[in-house]
C-alpha cells in the first residue's frame, strides 16, 4: 500500500490519534481470541469505546438466524455461547437528517503454532515499522483502524450529518457469527446505508469477493497385509486419479470462467486440498482416505452451481476406473460455505472510497479479490458493503505474521476521508 503513504489524505491524522491507533492495536493484540475466545477481548473494546465518546451496542449469534442461513451447518453444531460482537455510535450535526456509514471489522484470529514463531504471536513485537503478531494483518490493526478514522471524522465533521458505526464482530474466520446476526437482525434504532469491511485489501478498493465451498471427499479401496499389498486395493492410486481430474476442472475454470475485476490472478477460483487422511496402520494397505478442500466460486455463480460441477467431474473420472466405478467415491459438502458478493462501482460508497484512495495517491480502480468477507452478509442483506484495508492477504495467516505500520496510519486516513465525503453526499 506504498502509494498511499505518497501524499497526506485531506483527513491527516493528529499525533494523538496516531498514539491511539497503536494502543488500540497492541492492546487487542494481546487477546488470544481464537474461535469461541473473543469475549474477553470484546467487553474491554466495549468499554474503551464508551470512554472514547461512543454510545455503545453488543449482540451476541442468533442462532434462529443461524438456522435460517442456507450456508451454515445446524445449528447444533455451532459453538456459540460467549461470542459478542460489539458497536460504538458516533453522531454527526442532525444524524437523522444525513446516512449512515459502517465500518466494520472482525476480531477473531486464527490459532497461531508458537513454535513456528520467533516471538510470542499474541505480544505486540515491532521491528522498526513492522507490526508483527497474530491479527496484525487480519485484523486487530484494522479494527483499531475504523476507530480511529471515525474519532478523527467526528474531530473534523463541520457541517457533516449523519453517523458513522464502529463494529467489532466475532466468528469471521467461521463464517460471520456476528455479521450475519448484525446484517439479518439490525441491532441498531436506525437504519444503515453502507458498510466498509476493513480487511487486508493493500490498499486497493475491492468490490467483488469470491465465495467458497467446503466439500469432503471419501474414496474406499481394500486393505491387505502389507506382506501381501498387493492382495488389497491401495486407495491412494486412486485419489491421485481424482486429484487430477479436480485439478484440470481447475485449470478450465480460470480459462473461461471471467470476470474483468479477477484478470490480475492466473488461478482466479483455486481449489486447495487443505486436509487427507488416509489408512489405519503403518503396516496395512490403505483402505479408506477422507480429503476436504475449499473449492473457489466466482462472484455471479452460486456455490451449488460450483459444487455440482467438481461433483461430475468426480463421477466422470470415477467412471474411467475400473475400481471406482463400482466403488463408488462420494462428494459432501461440510462446515461454512461462503457466498460472492458484489456491489456496483456506482454506490455511493463506492465512490466515496475511490476518490479518497486517489486523493491519498493510490490505485482506485475497483477489484476483486480470491477470499471471502462479512461484506457478502450486507449485501445479502440489501445493504452495499465495499472491502478496503491496510495490509497483504499474502502476509495472513502465517508464522510471524506482520504488517507495515505506516500503511495502517495512511489506510485510516482514507477511511476517515470515504466516511467524510459519503456522509457529505447524503450517502
Amino acid at each position: 500500500m506504498a502509494p498511499l503513504v505518497e501524499r497526506r489524505s485531506r483527513m491527516a491524522l493528529s499525533a494523538a490519534h496516531r498514539q491511539l491507533l497503536r494502543e488500540l492495536a497492541e492492546s487487542l493484540i494481546r487477546f488470544e481470541t481464537t474461535d469461541g475466545r473473543e469475549g474477553p477481548a470484546q467487553r474491554w473494546l466495549r468499554d474503551r469505546l464508551a470512554d472514547l465518546g461512543f454510545e455503545t451496542y453488543a449482540w451476541e449469534p442468533d442462532p434462529e438466524v443461524l438456522a435460517a442461513h442456507p450456508s451454515f451447518p445446524p445449528v447444533e453444531e455451532l459453538a456459540l455461547d460467549d461470542r459478542p460482537s460489539v458497536a460504538g455510535v458516533l453522531e454527526l450535526g442532525r444524524p437523522d437528517a444525513g446516512p449512515t456509514l459502517v465500518l466494520d471489522g472482525h476480531v477473531d484470529v486464527v490459532p497461531a503454532e508458537r513454535d513456528r514463531w520467533s516471538s510470542d504471536p499474541f505480544e505486540p513485537t515491532w521491528d522498526g515499522d513492522e507490526l508483527v503478531a497474530r491479527g496484525a494483518v487480519d485484523m486487530k490493526s484494522q479494527v483499531a483502524s475504523t476507530v480511529v478514522a471515525a474519532l478523527a471524522l467526528a474531530a473534523s465533521a463541520e457541517g457533516l450529518d449523519g453517523r458513522v458505526v464502529v463494529e467489532s464482530v466475532a466468528g469471521e474466520e467461521v463464517g460471520g457469527y456476528g455479521a450475519v446476526t448484525a446484517a439479518r437482525s439490525n441491532p441498531y434504532p436506525f437504519e444503515r446505508d453502507a458498510v466498509i469491511v476493513a480487511e487486508p485489501t493493500d490498499g486497493r478498493v475491492v468490490t467483488a469477493t469470491e465465495g467458497a465451498a467446503m466439500v469432503r471427499l471419501t474414496v474406499a479401496g481394500r486393505s491387505a497385509h502389507a506382506a501381501r499389498r498387493w492382495t488389497g486395493e491401495d486407495v491412494l492410486p486412486h485419489f491421485e486419479r481424482l486429484r487430477r481430474a479436480v485439478g484440470e476442472l481447475e485449470a478450465e475454470r480460470s480459462a473461461h470462467v471471467d470476470h474483468p475485476l479477477y484478470d490480475r490472478f492466473e488461478t482466479p477460483w483455486p481449489v486447495v486440498v487443505g486436509r487427507v487422511h488416509a489408512g489405519d496402520w503403518a503396516s496395512n494397505v490403505p483402505a479408506g482416505l477422507t480429503a476436504e478442500a475449499r473449492l473457489g466460486v466466482a462472484p455471479g455463480e452460486t456455490v451449488d452451481e460450483v459444487v455440482a460441477a467438481f461433483a461430475d467431474r468426480i463421477d466422470a473420472a470415477a467412471d474411467d476406473d475400473p475400481w471406482l466405478a463400482t466403488h463408488r467415491p462420494t462428494l459432501e459438502r461440510f462446515g461454512v460455505q461462503f457466498e460472492p458478493a458484489e456491489i456496483a462501482p456506482d454506490e455511493p460508497v463506492v465512490e466515496a472510497l475511490c476518490d479518497a484512495v486517489a486523493a491519498a495517491g493510490g490505485d482506485a480502480a475497483p477489484v476483486g479479490e480470491t477470499y471471502g468477507a462479512d461484506s457478502r452478509h450486507y449485501v445479502a442483506a440489501g445493504v452495499p458493503a465495499v472491502v478496503f484495508g491496510p495490509g497483504r492477504i499474502e502476509d495472513a495467516h502465517l508464522p510471524d505474521e506482520s504488517i507495515h505500520w505506516p500503511d495502517v496510519e495512511a489506510a485510516t486516513e482514507v477511511l476517515a476521508d470515504a466516511a467524510a465525503r459519503f456522509l457529505a453526499q447524503g450517502g
